[in-house]
């Protein structure tokens, strides 16, 4: 299997392109800066995944931003912190302003030359445009939890964006699924026999952070630690 056997990635956006671990715990500041004992990165990420992975089960049709105000209630009451409901939407807002990965935009730039590139995040649309004027390309299409009323892992999503992908005359076997989270993405992308490339962000780091915990890892045909080096593999692959 090569890279260059696909046609379509797709793509999870938030902690694969968009580094969203940085952009929570920055965004998370003013309600861990009260809190009365330190916490640490990963723990505030860990609480996290958690709140966010149980409330996208509970109401899964709710936009992203809206859903993380309610994260943020939920943490504000397991660290004991009071706080407004305002606190709670402008930590929702602050999608839009978590920073991209600094290789992100121009490894899409390259890889838009040969492949088209299509998203598949737990987003809601309008949070998602703001983090695309980060990315610097047009993606081909964009399928959002809003759009299907359901958050990854479910199968939902994946379903969804496979089906609209083939009306667009591509089979599975044209697809490369690219992502960062084994939870979200590369277990339901091995449940749907799609093939699959792990951005492994957190490689020097322990635990999964912001994500869930898979249970038994999901395989992986690719592995990179970074995009811009599955644009180097992708250049020797043409090269070979």
């Amino acid at each position: 299997m090569r890279l260059s056997d696909f046609k379509v990635l797709t793509f999870d956006v938030y902690g694969t392109l968009i580094d969203w671990e940085t952009g929570m715990v920055d965004a998370l500041g003013p309600l861990t800066s009260q809190v009365g004992r330190p916490l640490s990165r990963d723990e505030i990420l860990e609480a996290h995944a958690f709140h966010e992975s149980t409330t996208q089960a509970q109401t899964p049709a709710k936009r992203y931003s809206e859903l993380l105000a309610v994260v943020y209630k939920r943490l504000a009451e397991e660290w004991g912190v009071a706080v407004a409901w305002e606190d709670c939407l402008a930590y929702g807002r602050s999608v839009g302003t978590w920073p991209a990965f600094a290789d992100s935009a121009g490894a899409l730039q390259y890889l838009k030359r040969y492949y088209k590139l299509v998203i598949l995040s737990n987003v809601d649309n309008a949070s998602f445009a703001l983090s695309n004027q980060r990315l610097g390309v047009d993606f081909d299409a964009r399928y959002t939890a809003e759009d299907v009323g359901s958050y990854k892992p479910s199968p939902r999503n994946f379903e969804y964006m496979l089906g609209q992908l083939a009306r667009l005359g591509y089979a599975k076997s044209d697809i490369l699924h690219t992502a960062e989270s084994m939870f979200h993405d590369h277990a339901p992308a091995n449940a749907h026999g799609l093939a699959n490339c792990w951005i492994y962000r957190r490689h020097d780091q322990q635990g999964f952070g912001a994500t869930m915990h898979p249970g038994d890892l999901p395989k992986t045909d690719f592995t990179f630690t970074s995009m811009a080096d599955m644009v180097k593999a992708h250049q020797a692959d043409l090269a070979g």
